[in-house]
């Protein structure tokens, strides 16, 4: 092994990948010393290998313990364990994080510092329910009711949850409701979140809002943007200019009338991370986006300009303002579900003009981009414009943003789709500026970043779902499998029929990125992706079609709505633990809600379903794909 392949190796950066059709693809020389360099490589006195320090450690409750020299435990809950230099170590510990205080050193001892944090993790994930649930994956500001305000709602998920239980699904399966950067043109992409530590304001029902009823200027608001539900395509910016206008007003309202002890509460409760994100938001209204580009004394949330603005009058308002905005949206979330289950999705990144971003700057490689390797699907590759987490910076920073980032999607979930889980072993980073396909893997400490999602999975009571779809090591599904960690089969990709699929997985025909039934049985997304100028794969569209054709018994003029549901009675076959339905096809959609690789050249999360909420209860179509899946047989 030469010396430049093991500092590489070191590092954790692959000089080379294979691809999903089993090409070896050789990485430039200039993307490896970029990688080099983002991560520090390049640093004086630290180019002979990554950081050492390690201030958390992960360990099973019956071990293999880390490395520790002799010391004592303190308990989280209390109580602490002596853990003798010699002596045998406890057999079982309780969950939780624990923290290490060492002995005085020995000569020759051979460990680095002081006081460490020791995980100690489960050996696996919560389980789904008993034998076989289905239920509805849906994009949430597209499934718009005759009351939403131009986008669906948190009132509009009440009622999707309440029909889907009577309907007999056992879940709702939601894109991530995370929020956007504040401002007056919110970011349309849920995968392009400001903060994945909390939610998106413009899923507010205002007309819920305590006091509403009270002000005038809401009444008349709300005809204004009602009348945006006349158009598919989702018009977030007047959405946003009427909600806030409606909002502002109420928290005025809510200021005058002293508070709330429960608002209080919550404030409390969320502490520094809320805290941190109000400060980003405050200091963006002020500054505006991103905030690379903002005064030099507020690019950094410790730096004492910081802190003065957050004790101003102004500071201070603002601050309560957007705070006020993430209780009322935890209060209705919560309301919706009512006992209803939710899968929640973890997004793979956040923006790098926002809040987390700024906030935990320093666990990032803001110089580079997370994206993909060229495939069937997108010949080209993908850049999604994330910044990925500097693995070793993120082990440095004891993984408070990853834990974080796991309690906040957990807060209100049944169960956690973790959106390209394969993030937590290797991300495929490109450096700004440069081509999807000039990319290359990094690898990240998985051991303890699997261990982390168990424990907090299990203190959330929530079993955890794995979007590994694309390339794969052999060895991340062994591992995933092992920690309870569901799987993803989808009707598009697997070349065995669903009653052969395995049981601990999600099963589901498609997902947002990918083409809807009517969009390949009509040849639509074919169109659209040409009219996007992607480079098609027509071999790979054709056998989609051909698929769909033999695996439902359908020809060309069997009528669409007949081939979605033979479709879904496909699917009802498979034993896996979960089952989704996409609203989609329950609507006849040819489009994808999203089409990788474009910007403007498609709609990407923004068209609204074809009909609103109160029709959907209704459809037949979607009344014979709950049938299927629960058992029933056909319509």
């Amino acid at each position: 092994m030469s010396d430049e392949t093991e500092l590489l190796q070191a590092w954790g950066v692959d000089p080379g990948y294979w691809d999903v059709s089993g090409h070896w693809w050789d990485v430039p020389e200039t993307t490896l010393r970029a990688l080099m360099e983002a991560m520090g490589a390049g640093t004086p006195g630290i180019s002979v290998g990554p950081p050492l320090d390690v201030p958390l450690y992960t360990a099973a409750q019956t071990g293999p313990w880390p490395y520790l020299p002799g010391g004592r435990l303190a308990l989280e809950n209390g109580g602490t364990v002596e853990m003798p230099a010699d002596g045998p170590r406890p057999d079982e510990l309780p969950l939780g994080y624990h923290r290490f205080e060492p002995e005085e050193p020995r000569m020759g001892e051979a460990y680095h510092g002081g006081p460490r944090v020791v995980a100690v993790c489960p050996a696996r994930c919560p389980g789904p329910p008993p034998g076989r649930t289905w239920g509805w994956s849906a994009q949430l500001y597209a499934t718009r009711s005759s009351d939403s305000w131009g986008i669906g709602d948190f009132a509009d998920l009440r009622s999707l949850v309440g029909w889907a239980g009577g309907n007999g699904a056992g879940f709702v399966l939601l894109n991530p409701l995370n929020a956007p950067a504040p401002g007056p043109v919110p970011e349309p992409s849920p995968y392009f979140p400001s903060s994945r530590c909390f939610l998106n304001p413009l899923y507010i029902r205002v007309e819920e809002v305590p006091g509403a009823a009270d002000l005038a200027e809401i009444a008349t608001l709300a005809v204004e943007a009602k009348a945006l539900n006349s158009e598919r395509l989702i018009d977030r910016t007047n959405v946003w200019a009427l909600k806030s206008q409606a909002l502002e007003a109420l928290f005025a309202r809510f200021e005058r009338a002293g508070g709330d002890d429960v608002f209080d509460q919550f404030t409390r409760e969320r502490g520094k991370v809320l805290d941190g994100y109000t400060s980003f938001c405050a200091l963006a209204e002020r500054f505006g986006l991103p905030w690379q580009d903002w005064p030099g004394a507020y690019r950094h949330p410790d730096n004492p300009a910081v802190a003065r603005l957050a004790a101003s009058q102004d500071g201070r308002s603002r601050k309560r303002y957007h705070a006020w905005l993430q209780w009322l949206c935890e209060a209705q979330l919560a309301n919706a579900l009512d006992g209803g289950h939710l899968l929640c999705d973890l997004a793979v990144g956040v923006d790098r003009g926002g809040a987390d971003a700024w906030f935990w700057q320093g666990a990032f490689a803001l110089g580079m981009r997370v994206g993909a390797p060229p495939d069937e699907f997108n010949t080209k590759g993908q850049n999604w414009g994330l910044p990925p987490w500097d693995p070793w910076k993120l082990r440095a920073a004891a993984y408070e943003p990853f834990i974080e980032t796991l309690r906040a999607v957990l807060r209100p979930a049944s169960g956690l789709r973790v959106d390209h889980v394969m993030g937590l072993f290797r991300l495929f980073w490109v450096p700004l500026g440069s081509e999807a396909a000039e990319g290359a893997y990094v690898r990240y400490p998985w051991h303890d970043m699997v261990a982390l999602l168990r424990l907090e999975a299990t203190r959330a009571g929530a079993y955890v779902v794995g979007e590994d779809l694309g390339t794969v090591e052999d060895h991340v599904r062994d591992v995933l499998l092992d920690s309870g960690v569901l799987s993803y089969s989808l009707f598009w990709f697997e070349d065995k029929r669903p009653s052969e699929w395995p049981y601990q997985a999600l099963g589901a025909v498609t997902t947002h990125d990918l083409p809807t039934i009517a969009g390949v049985w009509t040849g639509c997304d074919v169109a659209a992706q040409r009219d996007a100028g992607l480079a098609v794969n027509e071999q790979s569209c054709v056998e989609l079609k051909r698929r769909l054709s033999e695996w439902t018994g359908s020809d060309n003029n069997r009528p669409l709505p007949e081939v979605i549901e033979a479709t879904y009675a496909a699917l009802g076959e498979a034993p896996c633990a979960l089952i989704a339905a996409v609203l989609e096809d329950a609507t006849s959609v040819e489009e994808r809600p999203n089409m990788p690789g474009t910007i403007d050249e498609w709609p990407n999360w923004c068209l609204a379903l074809p009909v609103p909420l109160e029709q959907l209860e209704q459809s037949e179509l979607a009344a014979a794909i709950a049938r299927r899946l629960s058992g029933h047989g056909p319509a």
